[in-house]
């Protein structure tokens, strides 16, 4: 309603009562921004930044606020904070969206060499929206392959530099960085190269390999992008994030029973992975499970798999009975909010409309193609089974199917057998002459 100014008086005069005070500060910076009180509320984000230097949302706040006139300037609010939280990340990635050309490549190196040098396995991720721009992405591969050939030769950045030798692990890192760039670039072989080099020097890191079977899964080769999954999920057994992962490689790659019998190192004891994971809601192995079957031919396993998919949302739905009650008792209302809003969109959940599009593809097909009896010997997973077992299969189906036939066949005969009885009893009571009368 743009009330900007009863909003602000509000949660002033309710502040004191109000729990959640970090909810308190945004909104204060919100109205103050939006009723042009730039200095109040530059004060506000610089407060919130103070509190969580991590979070972009504040820094575009605190722009918005001091409204900077040359690019000089809206560097130095990047630096003052710098200044005040030297560890953060965030006030020095963030200007790495705005810079370029020479200034660019400055304050790329340096944010570079300081992530090597420690070791940030997740540098990639962080730099990653960049690569929509093709000139920071020819300045960020120049720089990498320029310190990857110094640090091979002589263990320093460049060629020229003295003082302290840099450690093993930062080649380690530079190499794990260039095969997810190149990787990006869909240079595959190249990326194999680096990960390849990188694994001979540190063949116990799990990142290395599991970077590998991603560069594979990208390739198009999903058999192998497995492998090395499951290779890195035996370097650490207890790690349920890469158990998950390899399990979803291997469903990827249609590799089903492998991918269930993964799934049950981290399941209950005593009931079967599939029946586990459907009573848990997971529903990313539901919905690829669904997918892998829809690839193999098996449309019934699919549809049961949707099927599940969908009776975890009426559930879902159900369920939000129980909290309408109860937010009103407790006065949670910005939960409750939140519940209401989650009742209309719902069914746009990612999960959900994997599970409808794959039952909707099916069906669509099955009802241009009914199945006939061929096609339920297609449905057989011949990849995963010998030539022997194969036939063992198909011949067990053709006298599971002529068994079928014969006892529909008898149970036929036995109809017609007691229609006929039936008929010829009723003709002889319809002959039968009635007695005389008695008197």
């Amino acid at each position: 309603a743009d009330l900007f100014q009863e909003s602000l008086e509000h949660i002033e005069t309710y502040e004191k009562q109000i729990c959640d005070k970090l909810v308190v500060v945004e909104i204060k910076g919100e109205m103050l921004l939006n009723l042009g009180r730039l200095d109040e509320a530059a004060n506000v984000y610089r407060q919130l930044i103070d509190r969580n230097a991590e979070n972009w949302p504040y820094y575009e706040g605190l722009e918005k606020a001091l409204q900077p006139s040359t690019l000089e300037k809206r560097l130095q609010i990047y630096e003052e904070v710098c200044k005040k939280h030297p560890r953060a990340l965030s006030p020095r990635r963030i200007p790495l969206n705005f810079i370029a050309g020479e200034k660019l490549r400055e304050t790329l190196d340096k944010f570079l060499r300081v992530n090597f040098s420690k070791g940030c396995p997740p540098l990639f991720t962080v730099l990653k929206s960049l690569y929509s721009k093709a000139e920071k992405v020819s300045i960020i591969e120049e720089l990498v392959t320029g310190y990857e050939a110094s640090l091979k030769t002589c263990s320093f950045f460049t060629p020229y530099e003295n003082g302290e030798k840099e450690p093993p692990t930062t080649l380690l890192w530079v190499r794990y960085f260039l095969a997810q760039h190149f990787d990006k670039l869909g240079q595959w072989s190249l990326a194999l190269e680096y990960i390849n080099t990188a694994i001979e020097s540190t063949p116990t890191l799990i990142e290395l390999f599991y970077i590998k079977a991603k560069i594979y899964k990208h390739a198009g080769n999903l058999k192998e992008a497995a492998k090395w999954m499951e290779e890195a999920q035996s370097l650490d057994t207890a790690d349920r994030f890469i158990n998950s992962k390899s399990a979803k490689y291997m469903l990827r790659a249609n590799m089903i029973k492998e991918a269930e019998e993964m799934c049950s190192k981290f399941t209950r004891e005593g009931t079967s992975a599939m029946e586990n994971l459907n009573e848990m809601q997971c529903m990313w192995f539901q919905t690829e499970c669904a997918a892998a079957y829809q690839r193999l031919g098996k449309y019934g396993d699919a549809l049961k798999k949707c099927h599940e998919v969908e009776r975890h949302f009426f559930e879902i739905t159900d369920d939000q009975f129980d909290f309408h009650t109860y937010c009103m008792r407790k006065m949670t209302l910005r939960a409750y909010v939140d519940l209401l809003r989650l009742e209309d969109i719902l069914r746009r959940h990612a999960f959900y409309f994997k599970a409808a599009t794959s039952a909707i593809e099916i069906y669509l097909k099955l009802h241009d193609n009914p199945l006939t009896n061929e096609n339920k010997e297609q449905e057989v997973n011949s990849e995963n089974l010998s030539a022997k077992e194969l036939k063992k299969v198909l011949s067990k189906q053709r006298r599971a199917q002529k068994k079928a036939k014969l006892e529909e066949e008898r149970k036929h005969a036995e109809r017609e057998r007691q229609q006929k009885n039936q008929k010829k009893k009723k003709d002889e009571e319809e002959e039968e002459p009635s007695g005389p009368d008695r008197k």
